[in-house]
């Protein structure tokens, strides 16, 4: 089976198992990027109660801009490494504010996807699955975002390699998931990683692509 054909089974079987994800609705650029940096190395609740603090605190993202970051990380602690994203957020913003003047991202949704990709990127400390996720949930753009759960499970699938940067991943996944299958692809990746193919003592057994997967067949072996 070559990786065309394995992603299409992959993603008809996901579907099978876990159903076909809805997008949600499309979400401001900027609110989508920082609850993405509030997301890093925590959980989906912690990120969601740290947004939501940060949002109570300041009412405008300007607030945020001119805030002193010591404060910024007063409202986000449940988020855990709550200095080093106050920092980051505090800097991204920043740079919005003196690249656009304003801290408006919604042209991204209108923007070609390589150069909404493109500007992203520029931003420090925003890599390819930040900026992913940016296009994808807040203007939904066929744009494919690889989490560790994503990752792990595609380098046991055989689709990426076992060394590999996180760029190249990304490059090489985008490729293979076809544009109208991102969102879906992406949400049930994450379901499998979480729930089976986890990094440890994954349940090979009760995978719905065990039949394309030498990892799991291997684990599977008397």
């Amino acid at each position: 089976m070559n990786q065309r054909e394995t992603i299409t089974t992959l993603i008809q079987n996901l579907e099978a198992t876990f159903g076909v994800p809805f997008p949600r609705r499309r979400g401001d650029p900027l609110d989508v990027l920082i609850e993405t940096i509030l997301s890093q190395s925590t959980t989906d609740s912690n990120r969601d109660r740290a947004f939501t603090e940060l949002k109570r605190r300041f009412p405008t993202w300007e607030k945020v801009r001119r805030a002193r970051s010591e404060t910024i990380a007063k409202a986000i602690r449940c988020g855990g490494l709550a200095n080093i994203k106050s920092i980051r957020i505090k800097t991204i913003l920043n740079e919005i504010k003196r690249q656009c003047g304003a801290l408006d991202l919604s042209f991204l949704c209108q923007i070609p996807v390589e150069e909404a990709r493109r500007f992203l990127l520029s931003l420090d400390g925003v890599g390819p699955k930040t900026a992913a996720c940016v296009l994808l949930f807040a203007c939904q753009r066929p744009v494919f975002p690889a989490d560790t759960h994503i990752l792990r499970v595609t380098r046991r699938l055989g689709l990426i390699p076992v060394k590999c940067s996180d760029e190249r991943a990304h490059e090489i996944l985008q490729e293979l998931i076809p544009p109208k299958k991102c969102y879906s692809a992406h949400i049930n990746l994450i379901r499998l990683g979480r729930e089976i193919c986890r990094p440890h003592n994954p349940r090979c057994d009760t995978c719905p692509l065990i039949e394309c997967c030498a990892f799991g067949q291997s684990s599977s072996m008397p």
